[in-house]
């Protein structure tokens, strides 16, 4: 398995993490559900530094297509960070909710 991290400094663009909430919330998760030996994706907002930014756990490698990266077009360049490791162990938690599909504030109604 492997895991890649990429997040933005977003100090001197024109988004916010509010903005880029909604971005989600307008349909920009929804195509990474149909990405091949993509285990989980989820982004992440750090608002007391101004970051945001994405986990994707790979089965593998990730494959040489992926859905655009719209994020960047709206922030204007590629991640600030970006990091590739190999997952050298996993483990599940007990946990009552077995979807994570559509959790977090940028889904909720």
């Amino acid at each position: 398995m492997r895991v890649d991290i990429a997040w933005w400094d977003l100090d001197g663009t024109s988004q916010t993490i509010d903005t880029l909430r909604e971005h989600l919330r307008d349909g920009a998760v929804t195509p990474w559900a149909e990405v091949p030996g993509l285990r989980l994706k989820f982004w992440m907002a750090d608002r007391d530094r101004n970051r945001w930014g994405a986990v994707m756990l790979w089965e593998n490698d990730r494959p040489a297509e992926l859905p655009p990266n719209l994020a960047a077009g709206l922030i204007g360049g590629p991640p600030t960070h970006r990091m590739r490791f190999d997952v050298e162990a996993t483990v599940e938690g007990r946990f009552s909710r077995a979807d994570l599909d559509g959790l977090g504030p940028a889904l909720e109604s």
